[in-house]
Protein backbone atom coordinates (compact mmCIF):
# COMPACT_ATOMS: atom_id res chain seq x y z
CA UNK A 1 0.00 0.00 0.00
CA UNK A 2 1.27 3.61 -0.77
CA UNK A 3 1.02 6.27 1.75
CA UNK A 4 1.00 9.96 1.00
CA UNK A 5 1.35 11.24 4.33
CA UNK A 6 1.20 15.49 4.13
CA UNK A 7 2.70 17.27 7.88
CA UNK A 8 3.42 20.87 8.23
CA UNK A 9 7.29 22.03 9.03
CA UNK A 10 8.40 24.44 11.41
CA UNK A 11 11.53 25.78 9.66
CA UNK A 12 14.12 25.72 12.15
CA UNK A 13 12.92 24.11 15.48
CA UNK A 14 12.18 20.32 16.83
CA UNK A 15 8.88 19.16 16.61
CA UNK A 16 6.92 16.29 18.36
CA UNK A 17 3.63 15.88 15.54
CA UNK A 18 6.62 16.07 13.11
CA UNK A 19 9.19 13.48 14.45
CA UNK A 20 6.06 11.01 15.65
CA UNK A 21 4.89 11.57 11.74
CA UNK A 22 8.64 11.14 10.16
CA UNK A 23 8.91 7.98 12.87
CA UNK A 24 5.30 7.11 11.13
CA UNK A 25 6.26 6.72 7.62
CA UNK A 26 10.00 5.63 8.11
CA UNK A 27 7.89 2.87 10.12
CA UNK A 28 5.20 2.08 7.39
CA UNK A 29 8.33 1.59 5.34
CA UNK A 30 9.96 -0.96 7.27
CA UNK A 31 7.18 -3.18 7.47
CA UNK A 32 6.55 -3.59 3.45
CA UNK A 33 4.80 -0.32 2.90
CA UNK A 34 5.63 2.72 0.48
CA UNK A 35 5.07 6.31 1.73
CA UNK A 36 5.72 9.58 0.06
CA UNK A 37 6.42 12.38 2.94
CA UNK A 38 5.26 15.96 1.82
CA UNK A 39 6.48 18.99 4.18
CA UNK A 40 3.80 21.45 3.87
CA UNK A 41 3.99 25.21 4.53
CA UNK A 42 8.28 24.91 5.97
CA UNK A 43 10.61 22.52 5.39
CA UNK A 44 10.71 19.83 8.16
CA UNK A 45 13.32 20.14 10.75
CA UNK A 46 13.81 16.45 12.28
CA UNK A 47 16.25 13.87 14.22
CA UNK A 48 15.86 10.83 11.94
CA UNK A 49 16.15 10.36 8.15
CA UNK A 50 13.57 11.13 5.88
CA UNK A 51 12.99 11.25 2.18
CA UNK A 52 10.82 14.01 1.98
CA UNK A 53 10.19 15.71 -1.08
CA UNK A 54 9.97 19.49 -1.72
CA UNK A 55 7.88 21.84 0.12
CA UNK A 56 4.17 22.11 -0.76
CA UNK A 57 1.79 25.38 -0.11
CA UNK A 58 5.10 27.37 0.94
CA UNK A 59 4.85 29.91 4.17
CA UNK A 60 5.68 32.49 2.62
CA UNK A 61 3.17 32.21 -0.41
CA UNK A 62 -0.03 31.29 2.09
CA UNK A 63 1.11 34.51 3.76
CA UNK A 64 1.28 36.57 0.86
CA UNK A 65 -2.44 35.25 -0.68
CA UNK A 66 -4.05 35.91 2.89
CA UNK A 67 -2.75 39.65 2.58
CA UNK A 68 -3.43 39.93 -0.64
CA UNK A 69 -5.47 38.17 -3.76
CA UNK A 70 -3.21 39.64 -6.19
CA UNK A 71 -0.35 37.49 -4.95
CA UNK A 72 -2.38 34.27 -5.83
CA UNK A 73 -1.36 35.58 -9.48
CA UNK A 74 2.48 35.75 -8.94
CA UNK A 75 4.66 34.03 -12.09
CA UNK A 76 5.12 30.77 -11.23
CA UNK A 77 8.88 31.41 -11.20
CA UNK A 78 8.17 33.79 -8.68
CA UNK A 79 6.08 31.64 -6.86
CA UNK A 80 8.71 28.93 -6.84
CA UNK A 81 11.81 30.98 -5.82
CA UNK A 82 9.60 32.21 -2.49
CA UNK A 83 9.22 28.27 -1.91
CA UNK A 84 12.93 27.61 -1.64
CA UNK A 85 13.48 26.01 1.45
CA UNK A 86 16.62 28.41 2.26
CA UNK A 87 14.21 31.08 2.08
CA UNK A 88 11.52 29.85 4.19
CA UNK A 89 13.53 28.69 7.20
CA UNK A 90 14.81 32.39 7.32
CA UNK A 91 11.46 33.30 7.19
CA UNK A 92 10.24 31.07 10.14
CA UNK A 93 13.37 32.41 12.37
CA UNK A 94 12.21 36.46 11.50
CA UNK A 95 8.35 36.12 12.22
CA UNK A 96 6.38 33.19 13.93
CA UNK A 97 4.46 31.12 11.50
CA UNK A 98 3.33 28.92 14.36
CA UNK A 99 2.38 30.62 16.90
CA UNK A 100 -1.56 30.45 17.10
CA UNK A 101 -2.10 34.02 18.66
CA UNK A 102 -1.03 35.63 15.33
CA UNK A 103 -2.64 33.31 13.07
CA UNK A 104 -6.65 33.59 13.46
CA UNK A 105 -7.76 34.85 10.04
CA UNK A 106 -5.23 32.31 8.35
CA UNK A 107 -6.00 29.39 10.24
CA UNK A 108 -9.74 30.08 9.46
CA UNK A 109 -8.86 31.09 5.99
CA UNK A 110 -6.86 27.72 4.97
CA UNK A 111 -9.58 25.46 7.10
CA UNK A 112 -11.77 27.17 4.57
CA UNK A 113 -10.19 25.58 1.75
CA UNK A 114 -11.55 25.83 -1.78
CA UNK A 115 -13.20 29.38 -0.41
CA UNK A 116 -10.05 30.24 1.54
CA UNK A 117 -7.44 32.67 -0.11
CA UNK A 118 -4.83 29.96 -0.33
CA UNK A 119 -7.29 28.59 -3.04
CA UNK A 120 -3.88 29.19 -5.69
CA UNK A 121 -1.90 26.98 -3.48
CA UNK A 122 -4.39 24.57 -2.84
CA UNK A 123 -5.17 24.04 -6.59
CA UNK A 124 -1.00 23.47 -7.08
CA UNK A 125 -1.19 20.89 -4.51
CA UNK A 126 -3.95 19.25 -5.74
CA UNK A 127 -2.23 19.27 -9.31
CA UNK A 128 1.13 17.98 -8.25
CA UNK A 129 -0.21 15.29 -6.03
CA UNK A 130 -2.46 14.09 -9.28
CA UNK A 131 1.10 14.17 -11.24
CA UNK A 132 2.71 11.48 -8.70
CA UNK A 133 3.47 8.23 -10.15
CA UNK A 134 2.53 5.95 -8.67
CA UNK A 135 -0.27 7.62 -6.97
CA UNK A 136 -1.35 6.75 -3.34
CA UNK A 137 -3.82 4.07 -2.01
CA UNK A 138 -4.52 6.89 0.86
CA UNK A 139 -3.80 10.50 1.94
CA UNK A 140 -2.73 11.22 5.65
CA UNK A 141 -3.42 14.49 6.93
CA UNK A 142 -1.14 14.87 10.23
CA UNK A 143 -3.63 16.76 11.84
CA UNK A 144 -7.21 18.53 11.70
CA UNK A 145 -5.76 21.47 10.98
CA UNK A 146 -5.10 20.81 7.27
CA UNK A 147 -8.79 19.36 6.49
CA UNK A 148 -9.41 21.99 4.39
CA UNK A 149 -7.16 20.83 1.97
CA UNK A 150 -9.02 17.00 2.36
CA UNK A 151 -11.50 17.71 0.03
CA UNK A 152 -9.85 18.60 -3.24
CA UNK A 153 -7.22 15.91 -2.85
CA UNK A 154 -9.77 13.03 -2.34
CA UNK A 155 -11.89 14.11 -5.47
CA UNK A 156 -8.89 14.62 -7.56
CA UNK A 157 -7.30 11.47 -6.56
CA UNK A 158 -10.12 9.24 -5.43
CA UNK A 159 -8.92 7.71 -2.50
CA UNK A 160 -9.90 7.50 0.83
CA UNK A 161 -8.45 10.41 3.32
CA UNK A 162 -7.34 9.23 7.14
CA UNK A 163 -6.39 12.25 9.56
CA UNK A 164 -4.36 11.84 12.67
CA UNK A 165 -5.83 14.08 15.56
CA UNK A 166 -3.08 15.41 17.47
CA UNK A 167 -2.31 18.83 18.84
CA UNK A 168 -5.37 20.63 17.24
CA UNK A 169 -7.52 21.34 20.83
CA UNK A 170 -4.80 23.91 22.22
CA UNK A 171 -4.15 25.34 19.03
CA UNK A 172 -7.74 26.51 18.20
CA UNK A 173 -8.24 27.58 21.44
CA UNK A 174 -5.36 29.54 21.59
CA UNK A 175 -6.84 31.36 18.50
CA UNK A 176 -7.92 35.36 19.40
CA UNK A 177 -12.05 35.98 19.24
CA UNK A 178 -13.83 35.64 16.47
CA UNK A 179 -11.31 32.99 14.68
CA UNK A 180 -11.24 30.09 17.64
CA UNK A 181 -14.84 29.68 17.70
CA UNK A 182 -15.11 29.80 13.96
CA UNK A 183 -12.60 27.86 13.24
CA UNK A 184 -14.29 25.57 15.13
CA UNK A 185 -17.53 25.77 13.48
CA UNK A 186 -15.34 24.60 9.96
CA UNK A 187 -13.58 21.62 11.41
CA UNK A 188 -16.99 20.91 12.38
CA UNK A 189 -18.32 20.72 8.59
CA UNK A 190 -14.58 19.65 7.37
CA UNK A 191 -15.26 15.77 9.04
CA UNK A 192 -17.21 14.87 6.30
CA UNK A 193 -14.60 15.08 4.04
CA UNK A 194 -12.34 12.59 6.08
CA UNK A 195 -12.74 9.13 5.63
CA UNK A 196 -11.11 8.31 9.29
CA UNK A 197 -9.59 9.83 12.24
CA UNK A 198 -6.64 8.72 13.88
CA UNK A 199 -6.33 9.74 17.49
CA UNK A 200 -3.05 9.41 19.63
CA UNK A 201 -4.66 8.74 22.77
CA UNK A 202 -7.84 7.36 23.64
CA UNK A 203 -8.60 10.26 26.52
CA UNK A 204 -7.91 12.96 22.97
CA UNK A 205 -9.88 10.70 20.45
CA UNK A 206 -13.29 11.36 23.00
CA UNK A 207 -12.47 14.59 23.00
CA UNK A 208 -12.41 15.24 19.28
CA UNK A 209 -15.27 13.21 18.87
CA UNK A 210 -17.32 15.07 21.11
CA UNK A 211 -16.16 18.94 19.78
CA UNK A 212 -16.21 18.27 16.20
CA UNK A 213 -19.51 15.46 16.67
CA UNK A 214 -17.25 12.80 14.96
CA UNK A 215 -19.42 9.17 14.02
CA UNK A 216 -17.69 6.99 15.98
CA UNK A 217 -17.46 4.23 13.60
CA UNK A 218 -14.93 6.95 12.03
CA UNK A 219 -12.51 6.81 15.29
CA UNK A 220 -9.86 5.15 15.97
CA UNK A 221 -7.17 5.24 17.95
CA UNK A 222 -3.41 4.46 17.90
CA UNK A 223 -0.93 5.21 19.99
CA UNK A 224 2.44 6.98 19.46
CA UNK A 225 5.54 4.49 19.35
CA UNK A 226 9.52 5.16 19.72
CA UNK A 227 12.09 3.60 17.22
CA UNK A 228 13.98 1.42 19.43
CA UNK A 229 17.26 1.45 18.36
CA UNK A 230 18.05 4.20 20.76
CA UNK A 231 16.82 2.69 23.59
CA UNK A 232 17.86 -0.84 23.34
CA UNK A 233 21.12 -0.84 25.09
CA UNK A 234 20.66 -0.64 29.48
CA UNK A 235 20.12 2.72 30.98
CA UNK A 236 22.45 3.39 33.91
CA UNK A 237 20.40 2.70 36.81
CA UNK A 238 19.23 5.55 38.95
CA UNK A 239 21.15 5.35 41.73
CA UNK A 240 24.51 6.09 39.60
CA UNK A 241 22.90 8.87 37.81
CA UNK A 242 24.47 11.52 40.38
CA UNK A 243 24.18 14.30 41.51
CA UNK A 244 20.03 13.72 41.19
CA UNK A 245 18.46 15.78 38.71
CA UNK A 246 14.87 16.77 37.73
CA UNK A 247 14.97 16.80 34.17
CA UNK A 248 12.21 18.77 31.79
CA UNK A 249 12.61 17.97 27.92
CA UNK A 250 10.30 19.85 25.94
CA UNK A 251 9.45 23.58 24.60
CA UNK A 252 10.28 25.94 27.37
CA UNK A 253 7.27 27.97 27.37
CA UNK A 254 4.21 28.06 30.23
CA UNK A 255 1.95 25.68 27.98
CA UNK A 256 4.31 22.82 29.01
CA UNK A 257 4.68 24.31 32.28
CA UNK A 258 8.76 25.09 32.60
CA UNK A 259 7.85 27.79 35.48
CA UNK A 260 5.71 25.35 37.18
CA UNK A 261 8.82 23.42 37.78
CA UNK A 262 11.27 25.81 38.74
CA UNK A 263 8.76 27.01 40.89
CA UNK A 264 8.50 23.01 42.24
CA UNK A 265 12.72 23.33 42.11
CA UNK A 266 12.81 26.35 44.34
CA UNK A 267 10.74 24.53 46.71
CA UNK A 268 12.35 21.50 47.23
CA UNK A 269 16.01 23.46 46.90
CA UNK A 270 14.41 25.50 50.23
CA UNK A 271 13.61 22.29 52.11
CA UNK A 272 16.52 20.54 51.05
CA UNK A 273 16.08 16.99 51.45
CA UNK A 274 17.41 15.84 48.48
CA UNK A 275 21.44 16.76 48.87
CA UNK A 276 23.03 18.52 45.60
CA UNK A 277 19.63 18.45 43.79
CA UNK A 278 19.76 19.67 40.24
CA UNK A 279 17.56 21.07 37.69
CA UNK A 280 18.20 20.51 33.75
CA UNK A 281 15.55 21.90 31.46
CA UNK A 282 16.37 20.98 27.81
CA UNK A 283 14.35 21.72 24.85
CA UNK A 284 12.99 24.06 22.17
CA UNK A 285 13.22 27.92 23.17
CA UNK A 286 11.03 30.05 20.15
CA UNK A 287 11.92 33.68 20.44
CA UNK A 288 8.66 34.57 22.20
CA UNK A 289 10.09 32.44 24.77
CA UNK A 290 12.95 34.24 25.25
CA UNK A 291 11.16 36.89 27.94
CA UNK A 292 9.92 34.22 30.19
CA UNK A 293 13.42 31.90 30.17
CA UNK A 294 14.81 35.50 31.56
CA UNK A 295 12.53 35.67 33.94
CA UNK A 296 13.05 32.34 35.25
CA UNK A 297 17.09 32.40 35.39
CA UNK A 298 16.52 35.87 37.35
CA UNK A 299 14.68 33.96 40.06
CA UNK A 300 17.20 31.40 40.04
CA UNK A 301 19.98 33.57 40.65
CA UNK A 302 17.89 35.39 43.43
CA UNK A 303 17.27 32.25 45.17
CA UNK A 304 21.06 31.62 44.87
CA UNK A 305 20.87 28.50 42.59
CA UNK A 306 21.57 29.13 39.14
CA UNK A 307 24.33 27.25 39.39
CA UNK A 308 22.31 24.21 39.93
CA UNK A 309 20.38 24.52 37.01
CA UNK A 310 21.59 23.79 33.15
CA UNK A 311 19.64 25.03 30.51
CA UNK A 312 20.10 23.31 27.12
CA UNK A 313 17.84 25.28 23.95
CA UNK A 314 17.56 22.92 20.79
CA UNK A 315 19.32 20.21 21.72
CA UNK A 316 19.92 17.68 19.02
CA UNK A 317 19.08 13.92 19.42
CA UNK A 318 21.99 12.48 20.51
CA UNK A 319 22.64 15.50 23.05
CA UNK A 320 19.15 14.67 24.27
CA UNK A 321 19.89 10.82 24.84
CA UNK A 322 23.14 12.19 27.27
CA UNK A 323 20.66 14.05 28.94
CA UNK A 324 18.62 11.45 29.15
CA UNK A 325 20.60 9.28 30.97
CA UNK A 326 21.84 12.23 33.76
CA UNK A 327 17.65 12.51 34.45
CA UNK A 328 16.59 11.19 37.98
CA UNK A 329 12.87 11.81 37.43
CA UNK A 330 11.19 13.25 34.75
CA UNK A 331 8.67 16.21 34.63
CA UNK A 332 6.77 18.14 31.74
CA UNK A 333 3.65 19.78 33.92
CA UNK A 334 2.08 20.72 30.39
CA UNK A 335 -0.86 23.12 31.72
CA UNK A 336 -3.33 22.72 28.27
CA UNK A 337 -5.13 19.70 26.86
CA UNK A 338 -1.63 17.58 25.77
CA UNK A 339 -3.08 14.54 23.47
CA UNK A 340 -0.43 12.15 23.91
CA UNK A 341 3.61 13.62 25.29
CA UNK A 342 6.14 11.81 22.96
CA UNK A 343 8.74 12.81 25.50
CA UNK A 344 7.80 10.53 27.97
CA UNK A 345 7.77 7.52 26.20
CA UNK A 346 11.55 9.26 25.94
CA UNK A 347 12.06 9.27 29.28
CA UNK A 348 11.19 5.98 30.06
CA UNK A 349 12.77 4.19 26.91
CA UNK A 350 16.24 5.63 28.78
CA UNK A 351 15.13 4.04 32.19
CA UNK A 352 14.02 7.60 33.75
CA UNK A 353 10.72 7.40 35.77
CA UNK A 354 8.29 10.85 35.29
CA UNK A 355 5.96 12.74 36.96
CA UNK A 356 2.88 14.40 35.54
CA UNK A 357 -0.19 16.38 36.31
CA UNK A 358 -3.28 14.37 36.59
CA UNK A 359 -5.29 15.79 33.47
CA UNK A 360 -5.21 15.42 29.59
CA UNK A 361 -3.75 12.36 28.41
CA UNK A 362 -1.20 11.69 30.98
CA UNK A 363 -3.17 9.05 33.38
CA UNK A 364 -3.63 7.14 29.98
CA UNK A 365 -0.53 6.93 29.26
CA UNK A 366 1.41 6.09 32.90
CA UNK A 367 -1.68 3.50 32.94
CA UNK A 368 -0.05 2.03 30.37
CA UNK A 369 3.65 1.98 31.01
CA UNK A 370 3.22 1.72 35.03
CA UNK A 371 6.40 4.52 34.34
CA UNK A 372 5.17 6.97 37.06
CA UNK A 373 3.27 8.90 39.30
CA UNK A 374 0.50 11.30 39.07
CA UNK A 375 -0.17 14.61 40.94
CA UNK A 376 -2.66 17.13 40.95
CA UNK A 377 -2.50 19.91 37.53
CA UNK A 378 -1.66 23.54 37.88
CA UNK A 379 0.11 23.26 41.80
CA UNK A 380 3.70 23.82 41.88
CA UNK A 381 3.33 22.75 45.84
CA UNK A 382 1.91 19.44 45.04
CA UNK A 383 4.57 19.36 42.07
CA UNK A 384 7.38 19.34 44.66
CA UNK A 385 5.89 16.87 46.77
CA UNK A 386 5.48 14.06 44.10
CA UNK A 387 8.82 14.99 42.87
CA UNK A 388 10.81 14.91 46.30
CA UNK A 389 8.44 11.32 47.15
CA UNK A 390 10.15 9.99 43.57
CA UNK A 391 13.76 11.24 44.56
CA UNK A 392 13.66 10.24 48.36
CA UNK A 393 12.58 6.22 47.38
CA UNK A 394 15.11 5.12 45.46
CA UNK A 395 14.07 1.29 45.52
CA UNK A 396 10.32 2.28 43.89
CA UNK A 397 11.75 4.99 41.41
CA UNK A 398 14.00 2.21 39.99
CA UNK A 399 11.49 -0.27 40.07
CA UNK A 400 9.08 2.54 38.17
CA UNK A 401 11.70 2.81 35.79
CA UNK A 402 12.17 -0.57 35.28
CA UNK A 403 8.53 -0.86 34.26
CA UNK A 404 8.27 1.20 32.19
CA UNK A 405 11.41 1.05 30.26
CA UNK A 406 9.81 -1.99 29.49
CA UNK A 407 6.15 -0.89 28.52
CA UNK A 408 7.70 1.25 25.85
CA UNK A 409 10.22 -1.63 24.23
CA UNK A 410 7.18 -4.46 24.44
CA UNK A 411 3.93 -1.78 24.15
CA UNK A 412 5.08 1.37 22.19
CA UNK A 413 7.80 0.55 19.59
CA UNK A 414 7.88 2.30 16.09
CA UNK A 415 6.32 -1.00 14.34
CA UNK A 416 3.25 -1.75 16.38
CA UNK A 417 2.50 1.80 15.39
CA UNK A 418 2.58 1.18 11.90
CA UNK A 419 0.73 -2.01 11.36
CA UNK A 420 -2.06 -0.28 13.82
CA UNK A 421 -1.65 2.50 11.22
CA UNK A 422 -1.62 0.29 8.12
CA UNK A 423 -5.18 -1.74 9.02
CA UNK A 424 -6.70 1.27 9.28
CA UNK A 425 -5.41 2.59 5.70
CA UNK A 426 -6.17 -1.34 4.46
CA UNK A 427 -9.45 -1.30 5.67
CA UNK A 428 -10.88 1.89 3.53
CA UNK A 429 -8.94 0.58 0.66
CA UNK A 430 -11.43 -2.48 0.97
CA UNK A 431 -14.25 -0.89 1.98
CA UNK A 432 -13.70 1.50 -1.20
CA UNK A 433 -13.22 -1.04 -3.39
CA UNK A 434 -16.17 -3.17 -1.88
Amino acid sequence: MRFMLLTPGTGHFYCGSCLRDNTLGNALREIGHEVDMVPLYLPHVLEESTSAGPVQMGGINMYLQQKSRIAGKLPRFVAKLLDRPGLLRWASRRRSLTDAKLLGAMTLSMLSGESGHQRAELDKLVAWANSVSPGPDVIVLSNMLLSGIARGLRDALQVPVISTMQGESPFVDTLPAPFSEQSWAELRRRVVDIDAFVAVSTWYGDLMQKQLAVPSEKMHVVYNGLDPVDFTETPPLLAQRQPATIGYLARLCADKGVDLLVDAFLRLKARDTVPGLRLCLAGVQLAEDIALMNELRARLREQGVADDVEVHTNVSREEKLTLLHKFSVLSVPATYAESFGLYLLEAMGAGVPVVQPDHAAFPEILEATGGGDLCAPNDAAALAESLERMLLDGERAQRLADVGRQAVLVRFPAERMAREFADVGIMLTRSQRS
